[in-house]
């Protein structure tokens, strides 16, 4: 999107959302755009950020101006975003909101350190992770409050890499620091294309080492890989099913 949008004049905007119907960025200047976490900022000329979050079915797909537009159907297109040559177009985002960019900070300053970001620091993601040392190791992962850019998908993996479940306590890890590092190469290794591959193959079947691959062999020991959810707070979380090796693995593991 930087690429396609930076140092670039909209000529037109539209919002497909309820809130911002009515507003319209064409003829300001895009000055850049950027990431903090799963959060992705847009900012224009005249300090305006358009901020948006694409949860767990989000997109934003950028096409040439005169070519089709192909993420999906119309009515799911949230935001249009158009400049002499390149088409933005962003599907099911469930946060589209403008703010101004002196601003930011009230909608991206609970995030920890972002992985991809120049404030990236491992020991604070530490010490975040181990303000809650009987939480487990999983869901602290996936909590942006402590580290930011980390998806189901790297949690599982990560976990898998450094040899714990996911149930298993955050102040029972032995080497936490070696779990959050292992965070920083997977997603710095992965940042320039589009497959998430933790396993080093670009081949379709062989990116993941556990995720989403429940029954199937382990890649490490041949036993079945296993899935379960995890629960907080007293309910089950269905988007953040984990998977797991009960061989490779150690620690706790769910017990329903």
């Amino acid at each position: 999107m930087h690429n396609a949008l930076a140092g670039r004049v909209l000529t037109s905007s539209d919002f497909r959302v309820p809130q911002l119907a009515t507003s319209d960025l064409s003829g300001r200047l895009v000055v850049e755009c950027g990431s903090r976490g799963k959060h992705l900022l847009m900012r224009v000329e005249g300090g305006l950020t358009l901020h948006t979050h694409l949860r767990m079915d989000g997109s934003w797909r950028v096409f040439r101006a005169a070519s089709r537009w192909s993420g999906g159907p119309a009515h799911e297109i949230r935001v249009v975003l158009t400049n002499d040559e390149w088409t933005a177009v962003g599907y099911r985002l469930p946060v589209v909101e403008l703010v101004h960019t002196d601003e930011e900070e009230d909608v991206v300053g609970h995030l920890g350190p972002d992985l991809l970001g120049p404030d990236w620091d491992e020991q604070v993601a530490v010490r975040r992770l181990l303000g809650a040392p009987d939480r487990e190791i999983g869901p602290a992962l996936l909590d942006q409050r402590n580290l930011a850019g980390i998806g189901n998908l790297y949690k599982c993996e990560v976990c898998f890499l450094s040899g714990v479940t996911p149930w298993t306590p955050v102040g029972e890890v032995a080497d936490l620091t070696a779990v959050v590092h292992c965070a920083h190469r997977l997603l710095v290794a992965n940042k320039d294309h589009w497959p998430q591959s933790t396993t080093g193959s670009l081949h379709r079947g062989e990116e993941h080492w556990v995720y989403r691959r429940e029954k199937r062999p382990c890649r490490r020991c041949g036993s079945p890989i296993r899935r379960a959810m995890h629960a907080e707070a007293g309910r089950e979380v269905e988007e953040r099913v984990s998977y797991w090796c009960p061989h490779c693995q150690t620690g706790p593991a769910p017990t329903r």
